[in-house]
Formats: structure tokens, C-alpha cells, sequence
């Protein structure tokens, strides 16, 4: 059995356990690559290229635990009510303005590029609005995917910047022609966050006239209430812009930023070393499960590239694509760009498949350029925030309480939906014309 066909059938006999609940997503993440590598007669590299993974993935784990000790004392602190309050005084409970909102509110967060960071400032901020409104926690993570995803199109985002990397071009060859494209992508997200705020808003009915603003602040426990330290306010939001911002201008890894973030804000709100404990104690679970996703995924990762498998795959998928489709293959790569999300990670796809598929088209007498403009369309832009491959997109779950199949069944259709829109105006607009 060749190494490309072993590759492909690990990611789809993973992803299908994942998405029909046959296995839980972390046993997944790690049973079904190690499998296949044993298939592959790789065994004995095997435990090599996990702890290659791990390594890879180790940062990113440490943040994502101190990131979720950190929100969490910051919620409950109540630095979060002040903001869900204002949120509700402009948007009311109309479920409609909530989700168009949600989607503003990514779009803008994720100028910066990361998913990571736009997971942590939205998701925080927006959940406890959803909760006491009763909307479904789903709908918010897939507005807040949808609001990253189409911005990572940006050029100083992962795939943007890869792909101009790879192909040794710029912004006005790969970027500028489709910012068009892009807008119309943004548009088609905006009536995507309209018809779920309807949905939404059908599903909840009268509930919601029975639901009082002004009552929001009183439904808490005493517990919670004893939790909370307005008169902290400014002090724990001034953290919490000067930990973005540390992070945003790399002045320290993130980290170490959201550890350092997390000791003073324990110090800040609760001086009280047996408070503390509880407080750490109560995020705990979260953390763990979140840390314990996050390693399987880097074992899973370390694995697929060790191995070899993804770039069999890869070569495997140029080799099989026939001549006479030359003229289409910009079209089919950017309409496959979201579902080759699940499939490859962006190194990959960008450093490994994109230069090889954009060359075949050069050979062929097109623009090698078209590939990579079509594959900015879906692949890691709108289909990053639901791959098992990035590291962020556990984060959104976790931080929404959601597993993963949940998020890619809501999710995947509308990002998919969503990026086929910019490839047809791309096509219409000949931005990937063959």
C-alpha cells in the first residue's frame, strides 16, 4: 500500500470517526495516526515523530492553558459584565443584531492575523451574552470562524503570506486581485449571520419577551457575586489590553505573556492564597481537557509530516489530476480549498502542494499565479477554523464547550458556502481565469 494512500485514508477514516461520534476526538487524534504509521512500516520512528510534534506544538499548549486561566479569573471578576452590558444596550435582544455583531466583531479582532487571539478576545466577551439569552453556542462559533476565516485572507495572514512566499510573488500578484472576491465573501458571511440570528430568534419565541435586561446583572449566585470585584474594572481591563497588545508586538511569546498575565491577575483580584487555589481548581478541567486535545493534535500532526504521508499525499494529488482538466484546476482547487483544510496543514498545502500545482499550470500555458489565489479562497482562510490541523481551532472549541464534530457540522457547510461564493466571483471577475 503506498504512503499517499495510507495518509489519505488515516485523515478520512479519523475524520469520520470524529464526525459520527464512534470515537471521541482526542482518542481519535491519537489512535488512528499511529495506525497508520504502523501500516507504513514506520513503527519503530514512530515514538520520534510525536515528540516532534509535541515540541512543535508545546508553545502554543502552554499558552492556550494560561490563556483559559486567565479569562476564566478574569470573568469571574466580572470584567466581562460591563462589556456584555454595553453589547446589550446597542444590540437589545434582538437575536439578529447579536449574531450580525458576533461576525462584525470577529472580522475586526482577526485584523491582526491571529486565530488564536481573536478566539480569546471574542469568545470571552460574547458567551455569556449568548447564555443568558439562551442562543445556542454553536451559532457563536460559527459566526466568530466565519468572521476570522475570511479575514485570514488578508496578506499578513498564514495562507496569504505563504503563498506569496512560496511562489516568490507579492501582494498586487496573489492579494490585490482578489479583494473583490473577498468582499463579496464578507457579504455573503453577513447574510449567513442574518439568517442565523433568525433562526435563532424563531427557535427562542416568546422567551425572549420574558427576558428583561435590567435582570441580567441579578441572575447569579452568591458565589459568583462574592466573585466579583468592580471596582477592579479598569485595573483588570488595562491588563488584559496590555497582555494583547505585548502579544500582538511580539514583545514577549504569548506564552509567557498569558502566564505572567494569569499570576498577576490572581495577585490583583484575589490576594488570598486559599482563594487562589480555588480559582485555579475551578478552570482547571477546562485547561486540562483543552491542553490534553491540543498535545493529541500535535502527536497527530508530528506524525502525518514525519512519516512522509502528507507530502506522498500531496505529490499523489498532482500526479492524479488529468490534463485535460488543465483549464479547471484553479477553479477546483479554490471550490476544494475548505474540505483540503481537514486534509492538509498549512505548510503542507502552501510549501508543498501549491508550488507544484501552480508549476503544472504554468507548464500547461496559465498562470501559475491563478493557483494560489484560488487557494487563498477556502484553504486555511475559511476552512482554518474548523481543521484538526491548527491548533486554534481547539481552542474555539473549547472555549465555546463544544467537541469538535459538533462545530464542523455547523460550521463546514456555511465556510464552505462561504468560499465558493469568492471563487465564483473570482471566476466571473477572471482573478483565476486558467
Amino acid at each position: 500500500m503506498s504512503l499517499a494512500l495510507i495518509g489519505f485514508l488515516t485523515i478520512v477514516i479519523m475524520l469520520t470517526l470524529i464526525m459520527t461520534k464512534k470515537l471521541q476526538t482526542l482518542l481519535a487524534l491519537i489512535i488512528v495516526p499511529i495506525i497508520g504509521c504502523l501500516v507504513a512500516g514506520q513503527g519503530a520512528q514512530l515514538g520520534a515523530f510525536i515528540t516532534d510534534g509535541l515540541k512543535n506544538i508545546a508553545p502554543t499548549g502552554v499558552m492556550f492553558i494560561f490563556a483559559i486561566l486567565f479569562f476564566g479569573i478574569m470573568s469571574d471578576a466580572g470584567t466581562f459584565d460591563p462589556i456584555v452590558k454595553g453589547i446589550l444596550r446597542v444590540v437589545g435582544k434582538d437575536p439578529v443584531k447579536i449574531c450580525i455583531g458576533t461576525f462584525l466583531l470577529a472580522a475586526i479582532v482577526h485584523l491582526d492575523g491571529s486565530g488564536a487571539v481573536t478566539f480569546l478576545i471574542a469568545i470571552p466577551a460574547l458567551l455569556p451574552l449568548y447564555q443568558k439569552l439562551g442562543m445556542r453556542a454553536t451559532t457563536l462559533a460559527t459566526l466568530v470562524a466565519l468572521g476570522a476565516g475570511i479575514m485570514n485572507m488578508l496578506p499578513w495572514g498564514g495562507p496569504t503570506l505563504r503563498a506569496i512566499t512560496a511562489l516568490k510573488s507579492d501582494i498586487n500578484g496573489i492579494f490585490n486581485p482578489m479583494l473583490i472576491p473577498m468582499i463579496a465573501g464578507f457579504v455573503t458571511i453577513l447574510i449567513i449571520a442574518v439568517f442565523l440570528g433568525r433562526a435563532e430568534k424563531r427557535r427562542l419565541g416568546d422567551t425572549l419577551n420574558n427576558i428583561h435586561l435590567d435582570e441580567l446583572e441579578n441572575e447569579e449566585t452568591q458565589e459568583q457575586a462574592e466573585l466579583k470585584r468592580p471596582k477592579l474594572f479598569a485595573v483588570n481591563i488595562v491588563l488584559i489590553i496590555a497582555a494583547v497588545a505585548v502579544m500582538l508586538k511580539s514583545i514577549l511569546p504569548p506564552a509567557a505573556v498569558f502566564m505572567i498575565g494569569t499570576a498577576l491577575a490572581l495577585l490583583i483580584n484575589y490576594p488570598d492564597i486559599k482563594v487562589q487555589k480555588e480559582r485555579v481548581d475551578s478552570h482547571a478541567k477546562a485547561a486540562l481537557m483543552m491542553a490534553s486535545m491540543l498535545f493529541a493534535a500535535g502527536s497527530f500532526i508530528g506524525i502525518m509530516q514525519g512519516s512522509g504521508m502528507l507530502t506522498a499525499l500531496a505529490k499523489a494529488i498532482v500526479t492524479f489530476i488529468p490534463t485535460s482538466l488543465g483549464g479547471f484546476i484553479p477553479i477546483l482547487v479554490g471550490v476544494l480549498g475548505v474540505p483540503l483544510s481537514l486534509v492538509f496543514d498549512p505548510d503542507s498545502y502552501y510549501y508543498g502542494v501549491l508550488p507544484v500545482l501552480s508549476q503544472a499550470v504554468e507548464m500547461m500555458g496559465g498562470d501559475p499565479l491563478a493557483i494560489a489565489r484560488a487557494s487563498i479562497a477556502g484553504q486555511m482562510t475559511l476552512g482554518f477554523p474548523i481543521s484538526p490541523l491548527t491548533g486554534a481551532t481547539f481552542l474555539l472549541t473549547g472555549l465555546t464547550g463544544l467537541d469538535l464534530a459538533e462545530h464542523q457540522r455547523k460550521t463546514l457547510p456555511l465556510a464552505w458556502g462561504a468560499s465558493i461564493v469568492v471563487v465564483i466571483v473570482a471566476a466571473v471577475t477572471g482573478v483565476i481565469a486558467f
